[in-house]
């Protein structure tokens, strides 16, 4: 069946998928943890109900992203050393101390707290049950924190040396490798596209249910929250993007040509290339749209700039442009995107109509999903942008391959396939399920005999008292 294809190219459909797969939980997981800790945080500060009641909400759907995100992870690195061994033995040296980091740090930090945080509301006091809150979002930003480090030496790589064998061995200072050059612009990044991830999907719920309801309180409070977030961060991430483009030019400038288009030089100012066709066989780009001159303004600040092109670059190390050169305009497009909805989520509130105005919950309700597309597509554009380097500049991704058939590739491809589409699929469906559901006040949670998330997972918390209702504060209808 898989006997025309390409064994390499079958190993790297198999990990994009599966890393894209993965990706999804994490980049909701990560800014959903830190909207729990903000929750009951301000329901300790306020004593006000309608807080409890949110976090006891968004903890389920945090339950089940979080797990799925887990496995599908154990899931990746078993192909390290299957489809990419060569990798793992000539890079394992510098990767591996990282990848360990994150287990010893990241991850049991997160498995110590995150039991405290489902089951501990009504076993421990609320400053413990807030600090473990606080914990499992320290976690989750200590896992990215490794991660990313280990990506962006592959981006990036400095502070190793060439053993013998031909293994990239640690240098004098583990310092130089963790914070290689691109991996500050890649963490404040990554970390804000996980934000904008979460406050559009807790945006797109609260739309929802104020399509259906204007007066509920819940959801007033989550999208109001959401679209304060997407205002503040939006420009932000639209100018850290920026810098991090800046970092590129200067440490992987081909990557960066495939991205705007540019497969000749410019010695008196590049256009920005808006839309086109990449015609890699012709060395242009068809039906172009552009802005003349302005390329060399974004990214030398000096519209005369000279820039260089893929001419100066040979062709077996160009990336593929046509992939690179979309993927980063569907990233780019969605972030200006959400900004404009943050801008009208600001002007709806200037005018006291933030919660009457239909169709702003519409757009928002369509932009829900519009975070993930947006992180999928700079993980294409980056892991794309390197190629043909899986180490860039020092190994081929065809010299770190597993000396593998096509067959049992391929075999092992569609087995992921189906089987993340049938499991992951059917958790995703029940996340939606239980986000269809509008919050209510005294939301019943993991505490409070609605263990669904839980019992999925094989879990039966014990028995639970009913926190927090005693002391709780009418409901709050006001903006935050």
């Amino acid at each position: 069946m898989f006997e025309q294809f390409d064994a390499l190219l079958l190993a790297r459909i198999q990990f994009a998928f599966t890393v894209s797969f993965h990706f999804i939980f994490p980049s909701f997981s990560i800014g959903l943890a830190s909207y729990l800790m903000v929750l009951e945080g301000l329901w300790l500060k306020t004593g006000k109900q309608l807080y409890l009641d949110l976090f006891k909400y968004w903890i389920k759907i945090f339950a089940v992203a979080f797990a799925m995100g887990v496995v599908s992870g154990i899931v990746m690195s078993y192909q390290f050393g299957t489809n990419w061994s060569v990798f793992s033995d000539k890079a394992g040296p510098v990767i591996g101390p990282l990848m360990a980091y994150e287990v010893l740090t990241a991850f049991f930090l997160e498995a110590g707290f995150l039991g405290v945080m489902l089951f501990g509301m009504n076993k421990v006091g609320k400053k413990l049950h807030f600090a473990a809150t606080c914990m499992v979002a320290l976690g989750t930003f200590i896992s990215a924190f490794w991660i990313l480090s280990v990506n962006s030496w592959m981006q990036t790589p400095v502070g190793h040396v060439m053993g013998a064998n031909g293994q990239f061995l640690p240098g004098d200072s583990w310092f130089d490798i963790v914070f290689n050059p691109s991996f500050p612009y890649r963490l404040v990044h990554t970390l804000m596209a996980t934000y904008l991830t979460t406050a559009f999907v807790v945006g797109g719920v609260g739309a929802w249910h104020l399509l259906k309801d204007r007066s509920n309180a819940h959801a007033r409070k989550m999208f109001s929250m959401a679209m304060w977030m997407a205002v503040i961060v939006a420009p932000l991430q639209i100018f850290a993007g920026d810098m991090h483009g800046l970092n590129t030019l200067e440490h992987q400038p081909q990557k960066v040509m495939a991205m705007e288009g540019h497969y000749d030089s410019h010695p008196n100012g590049a256009p920005l290339i808006l839309f086109g066709i990449p015609n890699s066989e012709e060395k242009r780009v068809d039906y172009a749209i552009e802005i003349p001159k302005a390329s060399s303004l974004i990214l030398k600040h000096d519209p005369n700039a000279p820039l260089a092109g893929l001419d100066t670059i040979p062709d077996d190390e160009e990336p593929p442009v046509g992939i690179v050169f979309w993927s980063f305009r569907i990233m780019v497009g969605i972030g200006f995107a959400m900004l404009g909805v943050g801008l009208w989520s600001l002007l709806a509130r200037f005018r006291k109509r933030l919660y009457e105005w239909p169709g702003l919950h519409r757009a928002a309700l369509v932009m829900a999903p519009s975070g993930f597309v947006a992180v999928i597509a700079g993980w294409i554009t980056t892991e794309a942008g390197r190629q043909p380097y899986v180490i860039y500049g020092l190994l081929r991704t065809a010299d770190a391959a597993s000396p593998l058939d096509a067959p049992a590739v391929g075999a092992s491809l569609l087995a992921f396939v189906l089987v993340y589409f049938a499991v992951f699929g059917a958790g995703i469906l029940y996340i939606l399920r239980l986000m269809g559901k509008s919050p209510q006040t005294g939301e019943p949670g993991a505490q409070h005999g609605d263990t669904g998330p839980i019992r999925t997972a094989g879990i039966t918390p014990g028995p639970t008292q009913n926190l927090g209702r005693a002391e709780a504060l009418p409901t709050d209808k006001e903006d935050v």
